[in-house]
């Protein structure tokens, strides 16, 4: 059998009332997707740890010189095939008589972010407690700093956790322009004016220029251990949520919408929201003496430290712990997506009950890792450190290799005001698929 040419089913019953995001509620929704706990506590964590601002040479390099690459396929090959990952995967491996393996690929990708999802809407519930303890006082007391401890992995959680899922469920049930972009329009300002303001707080702190020369002098040695150009290379990649629900949103572009300007607006706007993250934690951190690489445990164990102590610190934590919900939210509905907008085109349902499904699968999963912070560590390093990224891997290949790389670089440039070169080609084909693969591996290794 021949090649059959890659078309949109025209009289497909989910075209007819697809919506489109607007030009800049697309670009805030990719942002709040991008904008995730890897802004808020991965980011400051790295950056301090392998080299400060020596740090920010490889990553920015791989963030606008590599990664971002790959948001633009991503979002290309949505706008392309006019579905989410299920759809688009179906649709690339159907036009080369490959239905079945393409059944397969799409449930793969499915089920790789509904599982990253699954631990992810946890950690949201985790914020959204705290955000309690804030907003009631019950946080700053000296035992705060024991309560994580006490807290997680235990049934207390669960409660929180079904919270946590019904505040996706109903952003995403309203749709795209009602549901979705509204949201990321209100919450995104919200955002970045309030992370000023802690920012502003955080280094008029006594003490706070210590952190910020822990995050802004260089560290030259860092740039000759490969770890930290490894560590930069898979930050790039996890900080635009490669293999996540980019294909989703793209598919939800209009026609001639310049993807590539899109892409550019994102991960700038990523970077400035990392780099905000940075200076409202890192000094304060320093401020009180605590420990700037505690990783996750900052938000949770540490930060109430600094909350506690800090004048007017109930206010701040209140709203620090919005603004990262609200983050964290973001990222949330950005996964869901993918897996709704696959069930409303396999199974031909309402976005409603689609949303209801993935959800309660999300939280009927999650149960089991509410209560044992040992079975949420392995489910999460299974799905976030080795099937995510190979899903990116797997979306990557069947774009560039399988439909066909000048094919890819033809949808990336329609609508773009300055398009892409040949060299996008050879750079995605013979570069960006084989270092992806390479991520993977080091990332399963690493432990990213």
């Amino acid at each position: 059998m021949g090649e059959r040419e890659l078309a949109v089913n025209k009289n497909s019953p989910q075209l007819e009332p697809r919506e489109t995001f607007s030009k800049w509620g697309f670009i805030l929704a990719s942002v709040g997707a991008a904008m995730g706990m890897a802004n808020i506590w991965m980011f400051p964590w790295r950056l301090g740890s392998c080299g400060g601002a020596a740090f920010l040479i490889p990553y920015l390099l791989f963030l606008f010189g590599f990664s971002i690459f790959g948001l633009m396929g991503e979002y290309s090959l949505g706008r392309l095939t006019r579905h989410g990952t299920v759809g688009a995967l179906e649709s690339l491996l159907e036009a080369k008589g490959k239905k079945r393996l393409g059944t397969v690929a799409a449930i793969y990708t499915a089920v790789a972010v509904t599982g990253v999802l699954t631990f992810y809407a946890i950690v949201q519930s985790w914020l959204l407690h705290y955000l309690y303890l804030a907003v009631s006082g019950k946080m700053f007391t000296p035992e705060i700093t024991q309560y994580f401890d006490s807290y997680a992995g235990t049934a207390a959680t669960i409660p929180w956790h079904a919270l946590s899922i019904i505040t996706i469920v109903v952003v995403v049930m309203f749709g795209i322009q009602k549901g979705i972009e509204r949201f990321c329009k209100i919450m995104m300002p919200i955002f970045y004016v309030t992370m000023f303001i802690i920012v502003i707080r955080s280094l008029t702190l006594p003490g706070a220029i210590e952190g910020v020369k822990f995050l802004f002098i260089p560290k030259w040695e860092h740039l000759l251990d490969p770890v930290t150009w490894i560590t930069a290379l898979g930050m790039s990649y996890f900080t635009l949520s490669l293999g996540s629900g980019n294909v989703a949103y793209g598919s939800y572009l209009k026609p001639h919408e310049d993807i590539p300007d899109a892409s550019r607006k994102t991960a700038t706007f990523d970077i400035l929201a990392s780099m905000m993250a940075a200076l409202a934690i890192i000094p304060a951190v320093f401020a009180f003496g605590l420990d700037p690489g505690a990783g996750a445990p900052l938000l949770f164990i540490t930060l109430p430290q600094v909350f506690l102590n800090m004048p007017g610190g109930r206010i701040f934590a209140i709203l620090f712990f919005l603004i990262v919900f609200f983050a964290a939210l973001s990222s949330a509905i950005h996964m869901i997506e993918g897996p709704v907008e696959g069930m409303i085109h396999k199974l031909n349902i309402k976005r409603s009950k689609a949303t209801f499904l993935v959800a309660s699968i999300a939280f009927v999963v999650g149960i089991s890792l509410d209560t044992s912070m040992a079975r949420f560590g392995t489910f999460a390093d299974l799905f976030s450190i080795l099937l995510l990224p190979l899903s990116a891997v797997l979306i990557a290949v069947l774009f560039y290799w399988v439909h066909g790389a000048d094919k890819s670089l033809e949808e990336i440039n329609k609508g773009a005001a300055k398009p892409l070169g040949t060299w996008f080609i050879p750079l995605m084909k013979y570069i960006f698929v084989p270092v992806s693969f390479v991520i993977l591996i080091a990332g399963f290794y690493i432990g990213f």
